[in-house]
């Protein structure tokens, strides 16, 4: 494996850095704390009626799940308890609008598991779940992460510098999960550019690999989803069509190149901004756990998740009616002073709760241990590789932009060359 497929700054740049016009129709450009905001609005709700973007302040359209749907009622939680809620109960408060239909429906990420519910969610999860258990986590950090971690240390190891979060922690997921398609890394890029742009380019790249897999499979995940068998609702097993693969390539890409790096770059950052609690995790990697689980909660990358509400609900004592749009607000949920103690604060020794970064109930995320994983690994080697890693204090500071996608700025460190 080498790195000469991620050679492209600029197009790394366009892909992966929030403040590009690439992310700006899901709010990339919002460049303040949404926090105090949400602080306030959590005091007045905590059920509001109006999108995150307007509560907060913000001019529309903007484009993510849920929105915009102009013609639906709108309304956005704000606290833990009600977020909570809308999660763990489908039946009221669906994943989409309408029922999703593989064989006729749009080849989009949209149009999968995803927004599937019910009986149709728990057939095509129970395929794929295995292969993303907490047990599993040595299958993909064996064949696929370490690998590209040292790859992409090697590259700037000996330079005494380095930009962590573009050029480190974006290329690590979509490498992880094109790589356990059988895509060669020159390619990596080009599908992530295509997954927004042009989903049917995907398909075709991934084509004949799916081909040689039913032929002659291999221990990959493109191997797992060829030969899955799944029980129809006419009690018929069959193995997946190519319709049905192309929807899971499509999430399993979305979602494992689109978050957890950004998550991992909220991570360092928080770290690498707080020198004593940075020692302390290069001290003691039982810490990195905490550190993650932190990060998660203080600072979700996707703080915002929605739900279509099927039948005339309350939530906190707000009348909802069928037909509206229900916006999770992950991120204030994540800071209720009624279930955490200094919510605004990033403490790697704060006793860890469940909290919602990774969602709730039966649409709980499926890439979590993979993710964990990813950053556990990349954040260790790190510390392992890198002599004294610390913040560039010449360079432009690592800044948390963004509103419905939320990260780091640039990253730019320091350290003894090796």
């Amino acid at each position: 494996m080498t790195t000469s497929g991620l050679r492209d700054r600029a197009q790394l740049r366009e892909l992966f850095d929030l403040r590009s016009s690439y992310n700006e129709l899901s709010g990339g450009a919002y460049q303040d704390d949404p926090y105090p905001i949400w602080h306030r609005l959590r005091e007045q709700g905590p059920v509001l009626p109006g999108t995150l973007h307007e509560l907060t302040g913000c001019q529309g359209p903007m484009y993510f799940h849920g929105l915009p749907y102009p013609d639906c009622p709108h309304f956005t939680l704000f606290d833990y308890e009600t977020g909570f809620a809308a999660h763990r109960d489908p039946d009221v408060f669906a994943s989409s609008p309408v029922p999703v239909d593989l064989d006729n429906g749009p080849l989009a990420i949209t149009n999968s598991l995803l927004s599937m519910d019910g009986a149709q969610h728990k057939r095509y999860r129970a395929l794929v779940q295995p292969s993303f258990l907490s047990s599993n986590a040595n299958w993909w950090i064996d064949n696929w992460i370490s690998e590209t971690v040292d790859m992409l240390i090697d590259g700037f190891a000996s330079d005494g510098r380095a930009e962590l979060n573009v050029d480190f922690c974006a290329a690590i997921p979509v490498l992880t999960i094109t790589g356990s398609f059988g895509v060669p890394v020159e390619q990596a890029l080009v599908i992530r550019q295509a997954l927004t742009q042009d989903p049917q380019k995907v398909v075709d790249i991934l084509r004949p690999i799916i081909a040689a897999r039913r032929d002659e499979p291999k221990d990959d995940l493109i191997s797992v989803l060829v030969h899955a068998e799944i029980t129809d609702d006419n009690g018929v097993t069959h193995r997946l069509t190519d319709r049905e693969i192309d929807s899971f390539v499509l999430l399993l890409l979305g979602a494992g190149s689109g978050t957890t790096w950004k998550q991992m770059g909220t991570t360092l950052t928080a770290l690498l901004q707080r020198p004593d609690m940075l020692d302390a995790v290069r001290q003691d990697r039982s810490l990195l756990r905490p550190a993650i689980e932190e990060s998660v909660r203080w600072m979700p990358t996707d703080p915002m998740f929605s739900r279509w509400v099927v039948t005339d609900t309350e939530l906190a004592g707000v009348e909802i009616p069928a037909g509206s749009v229900v916006h999770i607000n992950i991120g204030a949920a994540n800071r209720d002073p009624a279930r955490w103690d200094r919510p605004d604060e990033y403490d790697i020794h704060r006793p860890m709760r469940p909290n919602l970064g990774f969602g709730q109930g039966v649409h709980i995320c499926l890439g979590m241990h993979v993710a964990r994983a990813e950053m556990a690994v990349a954040i260790s080697a790190l510390l392992d590789r890198l002599p004294n890693l610390r913040l560039n204090p010449d360079a432009e500071q690592p800044r948390f932009v963004g509103l419905y996608e939320r990260g780091a700025t640039a990253i730019p460190v320091l350290f003894d060359a090796t």
